[in-house]
């Protein structure tokens, strides 16, 4: 039996919350300034550092707009937005490094997603502010999602269109992106630094969590993901309660959540509503999914 804000589910399984020391971190107190033109990235990596190297507790973003580039998580921290807090991501692609990674339920190589966290326990994402992904520097349009008059004004605004008239692109590196990318995966012998001339292609997941346990998401916004919104990945005891989970209909691969080879998870109080999917069950893809043999389970 499993209560949550004094609601009963039955469930025959327990699924570990993450604690947090009684302590926090303001990220202005290391050297983050509002307003969204100074890029907050090293203020992030400081007060998270911090946090963990103190023994956890609860880094906290204070109302209003931070920009920054990717913000990788530690041990024993707790990311807590206060209201009015918006965290955005910038839309910059040099900001996001290439790393080998999963994307789809395949390895390959992908820019660094926004949010993200490896081999990670007791971990937190918590408040009632918004983490707001920049997907729109990312993400391709097909036509047939649009109506005439948005589809006008988005081909006005820049980007590329394709031959045949029905996808617009944010880059012509982009659009070409795809090309690319099969031909360097083809050759069985790219290196991570070949893959570099179709970054503006390879979108990343908006928040990436990989083999981490106790793992807590609580109230935030999560929106306008550059593909996937919400990848945990191979985690155990995860909770995720009263968040949104948003991007516009149009937003190619813009599933809310997916969870992918993950033990234990309750999903409670929320709203989800995706470009793609809503919720995904998953446990890999084709080949690599079957090898993997890990399912998707007690949920």
């Amino acid at each position: 039996m499993h209560v949550h804000d004094g609601k009963r589910c039955e469930v025959d399984f327990v699924v570990e919350l993450p604690s947090f020391p009684e302590q926090t971190f303001n990220i202005v107190d290391f050297g983050a300034v509002p307003g969204g033109l100074v890029k907050n990235t090293e203020a992030f990596t400081r007060a998270i550092a911090a946090c963990t190297q103190a023994g956890g507790g609860k880094v906290v973003v204070p109302s209003g707009l931070w920009l920054t580039g990717p913000i990788t998580l530690q041990n024993n921290v707790n990311l807590h937005l206060e209201q009015g807090a918006v965290v955005q991501f910038s839309p910059h692609f040099e900001d996001y490094p290439l790393i080998e990674t999963n994307w789809e339920g395949k390895q390959g190589i992908r820019c660094q997603a926004p949010l993200n966290g490896l081999d990670l326990e007791n971990i937190a994402i918590t408040g009632q502010g918004i983490f707001d992904g920049s997907g729109q520097a990312w993400r391709m349009v097909k036509k047939e999602k649009l109506t005439k008059n948005q589809w006008r004004k988005l081909v006005a605004s820049g980007g590329v269109v394709d031959k045949a008239a029905k996808i617009w692109w944010p880059s012509r590196q982009a659009m070409n992106g795809a090309k690319l990318v099969a031909a360097l995966d083809q050759s069985g012998t790219a290196k991570l630094e070949d893959y570099a001339q179709a970054r503006e292609y390879l979108r990343p997941v908006l928040l990436s969590l990989v083999r981490c346990k106790k793992v807590l998401l609580d109230g935030p916004t999560f929106r306008n993901s550059p593909s996937w919104n919400l990848h945990p990945l191979l985690c155990e005891d995860v909770t995720i309660r009263n968040i949104n989970a948003y991007n516009h209909w149009w937003a190619q691969n813009g599933d809310s959540l997916d969870l992918e080879s993950c033990r234990r998870v309750i999903v409670s109080d929320s709203f989800f509503n995706g470009g793609d999917a809503g919720i995904c069950l998953i446990s890999g893809k084709d080949r690599e999914g079957r090898e993997r043999g890990v399912p998707t389970e007690d949920v």
